[in-house]
């Protein structure tokens, strides 16, 4: 007994705990076979693990272990039994002396460990002679697998300039042996391309920067990374990758120009906002690191300006001030380009920007005529004579050799001709006097023409002002309509006049009131100037009579301030007024009416007096001469009008019954009834005379609306409110019966209606229609 049994026994004695174990410990000592000890403690046999070794090539089977009871006395007597996993397939037992054997090749990697069972087993009795046992047989790793990158493709990306030692990317390789048992699965890692730029850790597998690298020198590397298993011993398996590592780019490049030097030229007449040319410069970084502003740095004129392209990444030079090349022919300005995204860590390395100089040379082309002045103010007075000098205009050719203008007016079809120009000197002149109250302001457009070179033309545009002459005298703004009452006292104030004047300037007049003196009335009233462009009327005298004067003219003397002053009369016509003290227009003004066709106001009352008399006799006449037109039977006549009622129901055709009922015409008790026609002549004479009647009897009368309000109250479709009804009444018939042709088809025969005609013209239609009828039945 062992050790290992010893301290079994121990620990379950410890327990107090009986325990009869027995341990077969077994072992083929050779150098491809051995087990350890791992105990484990129950009431049948204590194994220890088995190893067998993988990938046996041998086509015997190989020995793995022995297993043998306590009670085997080696006569043969026990048979050992093998069951579980792989038994009798992969593992045999020999029965007799319990040794294990492999008989196929095992692969860890399928299958790392097997769990069997054994047994021993009495062959007299085949009872067994201790308990099952169950042990485990582990497969033994063997370096048989290749290191594998599984994420290849490597891509890595790391910015340009980093400092040795920057971490870039790490790979990492599987190897399929047995991680836990031995060194079949520690794998190393080496660079086999990519020094001197960069390394990687041996068991790590990071690749890391070994030196500086300009992305401007060369922007892609590859590197090829190998994985040697058995930590890169003698006999070890192995793999490689390819790691591609991308240098992102820095702005480490400053812009430089292309050229030191750029010439350019612009024709003189090229308009602002015109491209002339443009420069470039080249940076060795890219995207934002690469872009870049252009500014002029010295252009004191201002003259031109530069313009960034974004996506070319160009300077693009344009016309900021027109050039002129009779002014100045040739322009140098300094170009600058800087860096938009500096990276200050850089700096030291010199400034991001670069100059350059573009020299511009201005083209002479033919161009119009310049007049010295883009708008030409000239003044005249009005009035002035034909041909009366207004001012100069004056244009030249701005081209190096100067050649002559000619002028002319651009003139307006609709438009008078008031002005003419010199074609030489481009003088101005008026053609007809000119009103400044006519028009104030006159505006001609002036052309210059080069006359080596019609198509050159210019145009400016002239404004001439008529100054004004006094040569309109004041008068008064309207007419005063002035009144003063019979009983006026002296002093009394009795109009306000003012002046107006059309000559300029209208704020700046001041007017001058008074009397003319060969005035007839002067003495009767007089004038008061009130030194603000107005003045009063005042009575001269006090009390007035109209049957000595109904009407008074006085002129009034208007003076203005002009350069020389203008004088003019206006007469203010005042009319005497039947008044006391205070003037009522409307009476006075029908006073002055009376005085103008020579009437009093008694004459007036007697004529429209007359007049009315004759306008009622007129009437009267009218009146009764429309009396005697009427007829005296008009009352009688409608008493023969033939009621005609008008139904718009159609009805449903012969078998709609109810859609219309004829009785609700009739009345209960009245009703016509058909009567034959009758063939005497006596009873057509009576209808006549009886026809004469005014109206039906009263009592008949009386009758028919008793009924017919009976109908109304009893009639349960009426509706709920007072209601109008009209109802005509012919009467209860007459005695000639009907003369319609409805009831024709019961007369025996045709009958003769000659005699209608001697009844006279009140029934010659009558006769007319019975006479057609008689002839068109025959």
């Amino acid at each position: 007994m062992n050790f290992s049994a010893l301290l079994c026994h121990v620990l379950v004695l410890l327990q107090l705990c009986p325990c009869f174990l027995s341990i077969k410990i077994s072992c083929a000592r050779n150098t491809d076979h051995s087990f350890t000890a791992v105990q484990r403690v129950k009431r049948d046999w204590v194994w220890e693990p088995l190893f067998a070794t993988e990938e046996q090539t041998s086509t015997e089977p190989v020995y793995v272990g022995q297993l043998k009871s306590d009670l085997d006395k080696d006569d043969g007597n026990l048979k050992y039994v093998l069951t579980g996993e792989g038994a009798e397939s992969t593992f045999f037992i020999n029965e007799s002396n319990g040794r294990i054997y492999v008989r196929e090749k095992l692969d860890r990697e399928k299958k790392a460990f097997y769990t069997l069972r054994a047994q021993a087993i009495n062959r007299s009795t085949q009872l067994p002679v201790e308990p099952e046992s169950e042990f485990v047989i582990k497969v033994k790793d063997i370096n048989d697998h290749e290191p594998q990158f599984l994420d290849e493709p490597y891509v890595a990306t790391v910015p340009e300039m980093s400092p040795e030692g920057t971490s870039v990317i790490q790979v990492t390789a599987t190897d399929g042996d047995d991680p836990s048992y031995g060194i079949n699965a520690r794998l190393l890692y080496s660079l086999i391309q990519g020094q001197p730029y960069f390394s990687v850790e041996p068991k790590t597998g990071v690749i890391r920067m070994a030196s500086q690298m300009d992305r401007e020198t060369q922007d892609q590397y590859l590197v090829i990374i190998q994985a040697r298993d058995l930590v890169g011993q003698a006999g070890a398996f192995s793999a490689t990758a390819t790691v591609t590592i991308n240098l992102s780019d820095i702005n480490d490049n400053p812009p430089k120009f292309q050229q030191r030097l750029y010439h350019m030229k612009v024709p003189e007449e090229a308009p602002v906002g015109t491209t002339i040319g443009k420069v470039f410069a080249e940076d060795s970084d890219i995207g934002e690191n690469a872009a870049m502003n252009y500014s002029i740095e010295e252009d004191s004129l201002g003259v031109f300006d530069i313009i960034t392209n974004n996506e070319t990444q160009e300077g693009i030079i344009v016309l900021k001030k027109k050039v002129d090349y009779e002014s100045k022919r040739r322009y140098s300005i300094l170009a600058k380009v800087v860096n938009r995204n500096i990276d200050y860590r850089f700096l030291e390395n010199g400034p991001f920007e670069d100059k350059t100089v573009v020299k511009i040379s201005v083209e002479d082309a033919d161009e119009p005529p310049v007049f010295t002045l883009e708008n030409y103010v000239m003044e005249i007075a009005e009035e002035a004579m034909s041909g009366s000098l207004v001012g100069t205009v004056t244009a030249r050719d701005p081209d190096h050799d100067d050649s002559p203008v000619r002028y002319s007016i651009v003139h307006s079809t609709h438009l008078k001709r008031l002005f003419s120009i010199n074609e030489h000197n481009g003088t101005i002149i008026t053609t007809e006097p000119l009103d400044r109250e006519i028009a104030s302001w006159h505006n001609i457009t002036v052309t210059a023409t080069e006359t080596r070179n019609p198509e050159q033309i210019s145009e400016a545009n002239v404004y001439i002002q008529v100054l004004d002459v006094n040569d309109h005298a004041p008068e008064f703004p309207k007419y005063y309509e002035t009144f003063v009452c019979e009983n006026a006292v002296s002093g009394q104030l009795i109009q306000r006049i003012s002046a107006v004047d059309h000559d300029d300037p209208v704020e700046h007049h001041h007017f001058y009131f008074s009397l003319a003196q060969n005035g007839t009335n002067n003495s009767y009233f007089s004038i008061n100037d009130n030194q603000d462009n107005t003045a009063g009327i005042l009575t001269a005298k006090t009390g007035f009579s109209r049957q000595e004067q109904f009407y008074f003219y006085l002129p009034v003397l208007i003076m203005d301030n002009g350069t020389p002053p203008l004088t003019g009369t206006s007469t203010l016509t005042i009319t005497l007024c039947d008044c006391d003290t205070e003037v009522n227009i409307f009476y006075c003004r029908y006073g002055a009416f009376m005085y103008a066709i020579g009437l009093s106001t008694e004459a007036l009352v007697a004529v429209l007096a007359c007049i009315l008399i004759l306008l009622v006799f007129f009437l009267a006449i009218i009146a009764i001469k429309q009396q005697r037109k009427k007829s005296p039977f008009s009352e009688k006549m409608e008493e023969f009008r033939e009621n005609i009622v008008r139904y718009d129901d159609e009805g449903g055709g012969e078998e709609d019954t109810e859609a219309f009922d004829i009785s609700a015409l009739r009345t209960r008790t009245v009703m016509r009834t058909h009567k034959p026609r009758r063939k005497v002549t006596t009873e057509i004479q009576s209808l006549y005379r009886q026809s004469l009647q005014v109206g039906p009897d009263s009592a008949i009368f009386r009758q028919f609306i008793s009924e017919k309000l009976e109908e109304a109250n009893t009639d349960p479709t009426a509706p709920p409110y007072d209601s109008l009804q009209t109802y005509a009444f012919e009467g209860t018939g007459s005695l000639a019966g009907s003369l319609s042709s409805l009831g024709s088809s019961t007369s025996d025969g045709d009958e003769s209606y000659d005699y209608l005609t001697d009844w006279g013209p009140n029934f010659k239609q009558l006769a007319s229609m019975y006479t057609s009828h008689r002839t068109g039945g025959e």
